[in-house]
């Protein structure tokens, strides 16, 4: 399997990793400029050369993925007999440098409890982004693959009909957003409380009227909720950007308000061009 293979998969996967890719050959060098090799914590795919230069590079990618580094490194090793050498004397003769750059493929997750108008809306926004967009309806006529069609995009969509939905509420990762906006204010409220019951999610959105949110607020109060979880509702939902109550401009109104929690820190880091750290260590 070739390295973007690997690097296809590893992502998919969600596993940390750091692209290693010897970025330079002066002089004799077991492999050429542009060989890559793929670093977890727990295993390596592909190879740079072996021997010493290539030990020394695990260990500086996976001291990077230990301390959480997100900045590409370059290392410049020399290949003499003179050089300290932790793994072995490698004799090349020749001098390399190495780039380490970190992946980190998480992808933040964001729920949307009701694909009606609104729902559908929001989702045909968000599934730009590079996401997990969970969408979630008791009816299955709204998670219909022809309604969905147009969702496709950057987000992977992963679609829930369920009578009730608190199971989905239990299942969702912690750190995720969700947005509740079904059509039921029974069903709201069911869901409302599941998640905040939960104390380890994101954005919770509610769609409504300030109506709406203070009699929610009297009945969850009744639930033995505390004013302390009821504040970690948004509701009414989305930025002040518009009086428009049409769906499209309710969705760009929400999706402006999610974005700043979906491309921050959040978001899913690879190779780039920030600032490079460089040193060099004797190979």
């Amino acid at each position: 399997m070739l390295w973007f293979e690997h690097l296809s998969y590893l992502t998919e996967q969600r596993v940390p990793l750091v692209v290693v890719t010897l970025l330079s050959v002066r002089g004799h060098a077991p492999r050429e400029a542009g060989a890559k090799m793929l670093v977890t914590v727990e295993a390596v795919y592909g190879t740079i050369g072996g021997g010493n230069l290539e030990a020394t590079a695990i260990g500086l990618a996976r001291k990077m993925l230990e301390e959480g580094r997100r900045a590409p490194q370059v290392h410049t090793l020399r290949l003499t007999e003179n050089a300290p050498a932790e793994h072995g004397v490698q004799c090349c003769g020749g001098e390399v440098q190495v780039l380490l750059e970190a992946v980190h493929p998480v992808r933040p997750t964001v729920a949307l409890f009701g694909v009606g108008h609104v729902g559908w809306a929001l989702a045909k926004v968000l599934s730009i982004l590079p996401i997990e967009l969970w969408l979630v309806d008791s009816r299955a006529a709204m998670l219909g693959e022809e309604r969905l069609k147009p969702l496709q995009g950057a987000a992977r969509l992963r679609v829930f009909q369920a009578p009730i939905l608190d199971s989905v509420v239990q299942d969702l990762p912690a750190g995720a957003h969700l947005v509740i906006m079904t059509h039921d204010h029974a069903e709201d409220l069911f869901v409302l409380e599941a998640a905040l019951r939960r104390g380890d999610l994101g954005f919770i959105g509610l769609i409504g009227s300030v109506v709406k949110w203070r009699n929610f607020q009297h009945k969850l109060l009744q639930q033995g909720l505390s004013q302390a979880d009821l504040a970690r509702v948004t509701c009414p939902i989305g930025l002040p950007l518009t009086q428009s109550k049409a769906p499209e401009a309710i969705a760009i109104a929400t999706a402006a308000q999610l974005l700043p929690l979906l491309m921050g820190r959040g978001e899913a880091q690879g190779p780039s061009s920030a600032k490079v750290e460089r040193s060099v260590v004797d190979g």
